[in-house]
């Protein structure tokens, strides 16, 4: 007996070992959503004009819409359905959200999101000759691009597609030379993951009706080791792109190319006391990356060195195991107010925030909030848009709203509950249709005998 629970005690040892984790580091949980009978894959953020922010999480059965501005009010405000699939993305350009999977016959789907926290509207489901599916998307300015699946002729390489007008898309050129996983698109230029051959493309979308060829790179020694997506640091002289394999576990590998005719190896990257788990996507903004590490959850990088990116917090979205399987954390995406998003294939939404000072970040950073303000709006005469900044020093009701010289409301901008931060938001006078003239817009935010009113004048010219 006593043979058998040494030996039962040495198997549990083992297990712990196996599957140990550190505790979450320098992170903090808001809210967690996880419905049953989803399983999530791919997520992304919107900021409205008025600054509210969502997170947009696929599904197997569709898109999940998330409001997430006040953090004691987190909340599911609507889902759309569509092609049953495992795997789903989405970009965002103006107040539309660009959806796609590999789903059969999923194609693009098209929904405007100026309606939150009310509603998400599908405008439609669109496509071109020969496209049904596609693996991933990207964005750059008024264009998406569309990455595997049959975007492209024959290989499933990238398509560009003009959203300018954003109901409307117009296919335009396409690289068909290798298979696309994904992409990431800086100043005209795609830097394709080629994810069959382990190789990083790199293309030219100067013409976006002609797509050049300029070079690619084995981006990990091993011709068949699948390159997987790719970031850039904001000096644009190094690229981090990921390797999502299991065996052995995919890394984060850092290259120099600042000479693009000898793009070098610097280093590799893996978590914090973790070996096993697989790296899938990365995010950078500012001087911080944010990777979604399968079984390793949310990890945050600071990446102001950029060849030498050190961990600086993380959380574990999928504690159970540390293995090197497919299971866990998929995509991850910051927003200004500070918060985190990450989607867990079987734990659904995870939303967070540090309790770290960033440095060199967004200028809305929530950590930079220390006083009520409001500031004079920018451009000021303006037609018709102008910006109007405005800073909390706690979580609060926020009512923002703009009167005429009479005093009579003639728009009511922000009636909700804010978090502690500094927050942006547009104000388009076209919307409420307003004649030439000067305006008074009113803060008024806080708390009790912590309340904050302010009034400031603006001048609208047509």
């Amino acid at each position: 007996m006593k043979k058998i629970f040494i030996f039962l005690s040495f198997a549990l040892l083992i297990t712990e070992i196996s599957y140990s984790q550190l505790a979450n580091q320098n992170t903090y949980l808001l809210k967690n959503i996880d419905v049953a009978g989803r399983s999530y894959s791919a997520l992304w953020g919107y900021t409205a004009p008025n600054g509210r922010e969502y997170a947009i999480i696929g599904y197997n059965r569709g898109t999940s819409y998330v409001d997430i501005t006040d953090s004691a009010n987190i909340r599911e405000v609507d889902t759309i359905s569509g092609v049953n699939s495992s795997w789903r993305e989405m970009k965002t350009y103006s107040h539309y959200a660009y959806i796609v999977s590999e789903g059969t016959n999923s194609r693009l789907q098209i929904v405007d999101l100026q309606y939150l926290p009310d509603s998400a509207h599908l405008v439609g489901v669109w496509s071109y000759s020969g496209y049904t599916k596609t693996h991933s998307i990207s964005q750059s300015g008024p264009y998406l691009y569309l990455n595997g699946g049959n975007a492209a002729t024959s290989v499933g390489g990238v398509a560009v597609v003009d959203v300018s007008n954003p109901e409307t898309p117009v296919k335009l050129g396409e690289w068909s030379t290798e298979y696309v996983h994904d992409c990431r698109v800086l100043n005209d230029t795609i830097w394709a993951a080629n994810i069959y051959t382990g190789k990083i493309s790199i293309i030219s979308a100067m013409n976006k009706n002609s797509l050049q060829f300029i070079r690619n790179w084995q981006a990990y020694p091993q011709s068949t080791v699948s390159t997987h997506n790719c970031a850039f640091p904001v000096t644009r002289d190094y690229i981090y792109t990921t390797n999502e394999i299991s065996s052995p576990a995919g890394k984060l590998n850092v290259w120099d190319i600042r000479d693009l005719s000898n793009i070098t190896f610097v280093r590799d990257w893996q978590p914090t006391g973790i070996t096993n788990s697989i790296v899938h996507n990365i995010e950078t903004a500012g001087n911080y990356a944010y990777i979604a590490h399968y079984t390793a959850g949310i990890r945050i990088l600071d990446i102001s060195n950029p060849s030498n990116p050190v961990e600086v917090a993380w959380y574990d979205t999928y504690p159970s195991s540390n293995s090197n399987s497919f299971s866990g954390c998929w995509g991850v995406y910051k927003f200004p107010s500070g918060k985190i998003i990450g989607s867990d294939i079987s734990n659904g939404l995870f939303v967070i925030k540090t309790n770290i000072v960033m440095t060199n970040q967004n200028p809305l950073n929530i950590q930079t909030a220390d006083n009520y303000t409001l500031n004079q709006n920018y451009p000021n005469p303006f037609n018709p848009v102008t910006n109007i900044k405005f800073s909390l020093k706690e979580n609060s009701k926020v009512s923002l709203k703009i009167y005429s010289q009479e005093g009579k409301e003639v728009a009511d901008v922000i009636n909700d509950r804010r978090d502690k931060g500094t927050y942006e938001v547009v104000f388009d006078a076209s919307r409420f249709n307003l004649s030439s003239g000067a305006y008074f817009y009113t803060l008024r935010a806080g708390n009790g005998s912590n309340s904050f009113t302010e009034t400031k004048k603006m001048l609208l010219i047509k």
